[in-house]
């Protein structure tokens, strides 16, 4: 039986959060509950830096993105300079 199918959304949400950006992507592959948790901002608002929206509103370039996954892999691929570009910002896989 596939007891994972009896959890709230949020629940299993909760879980993946405890994991890696790796492994929250890959989750979703398990099926269509996992795939909406794993995409949820509770995964990925834990991956990003408490203080992300300090860092972002010191930055010279303009984020804007959908998700907190999304904000994710866009600072992952581009990190940002901040204070005039005096100090970076960057993110790293954890």
């Amino acid at each position: 039986m596939d007891y994972f199918r009896l959890l709230p959304e949020g629940c299993i949400s909760e879980i993946i959060s405890f994991t890696s950006p790796k492994d929250a992507a890959t989750s979703s592959a398990i099926s269509r509950g996992f795939k909406s948790a794993a995409e949820s901002d509770v995964v990925w608002g834990k991956f990003l830096p408490s203080d992300y929206q300090h860092i972002i509103s010191r930055s010279n370039s303009l984020l804007v993105s959908p998700s907190k996954k999304e904000l994710y892999f866009s600072l992952c691929d581009s990190p940002i300079l901040t204070d005039g570009g005096k100090l970076p910002s960057v993110m790293s896989d954890q």
